[in-house]
């Protein structure tokens, strides 16, 4: 499944989108349009938005001979359960098509394994502009395929800690899961312990464009293996007709790798449509 060249292709062409867009929205370089971008670089911000992010990743398995290409659906909603509080939810849905993932696997498509967090935040921040959200994730089982998911329920805390300023926003989010139940009949499965921890920094300029790099480390704890790709973007936030939509490009590279990990260079494109409260 040789992707890459599609995907590569595909990056410079949402981004002269969002360039286009820009130049045919009278109001797309404007202070409101900035900091809708501002927000959007803030995980438990009180505004609705769904991403959706295809990442393409190659060199998998231990002969380095698989491919996997994955749309993470990602709809974050805030809601509001109190004078000073909000409750944020993100879901992770991937869908994915991979092939040769290890030896004599073959091919997949089809849905993973949700991850659902659940952020409980001060709608102000707090003491030197700290921005915070802690509560639980949990690891639904969705997976449509064995390969393309672990077949276990999990639970486990998560937290993110950030600030932003002068354009900037820094900080990191965080989960730990565990295994609790395994799904009927695929209890031979190894207990999950997987670590994720991924800090961040993005500079967004004053016409909505935003520059950003992150690593979203995993750590498995009973295989004592971790994977770090780490990924530079560039972002455009724009409307199309009267949306707010933003337009990202990415590339990524696999700085530490486990066994079933891609290596090498990958690639990532987010499409995002933001619903202001």
């Amino acid at each position: 499944m040789h992707l890459r060249y599609p995907v590569v292709l595909f990056l410079p062409l949402l981004l002269s989108v969002a360039v286009h867009a820009q130049s045919t929205s009278g109001d797309a370089a404007g202070g409101d349009t900035a900091d809708l971008a501002k927000k959007l670089s803030n995980p438990v911000a009180s505004l609705i938005s769904a991403p959706f992010q295809f990442n393409y990743d190659s060199k998998i398995g231990p002969d380095e001979r698989g491919h996997r290409l994955t749309m993470n659906v990602q709809p974050v909603v805030p809601i509001s359960i109190s004078d000073d509080w909000n409750m944020i939810s993100r879901t992770i849905l991937p869908v994915t098509t991979q092939s040769d993932i290890s030896p004599g696997s073959g091919s997949q498509s089809g849905l993973g394994d949700i991850t659902q967090s659940l952020f409980f935040s001060p709608k102000a921040p707090g003491a030197g502009g700290i921005i915070w959200g802690a509560g639980p994730a949990f690891l639904l089982p969705t997976a449509t395929n064995d390969l393309l998911g672990a077949k276990k329920w999990g639970l486990g805390p998560t937290l993110v800690l950030l600030k932003q300023s002068h354009g900037f926003t820094y900080g990191f989010l965080t989960n730990q899961i565990w295994s609790v139940a395994s799904v009927k009949n695929n209890r031979d499965r190894a207990p999950l312990s997987s670590l994720f921890l991924q800090p961040f920094l993005s500079y967004t300029t004053p016409t909505a464009w935003t520059y950003g790099i992150n690593a979203e480390s995993t750590y498995d704890w009973h295989a004592h293996q971790a994977a770090v790709p780490v990924n530079l973007t560039v972002a455009k936030l724009t409307k199309v007709g009267k949306l707010p939509v933003s337009f990202t490009g990415g590339v990524r590279y696999w700085a530490a790798t486990s066994a079933t990990s891609p290596h090498g260079w990958g690639y990532r494109a987010v499409i995002t449509l933001l619903f202001p409260q």
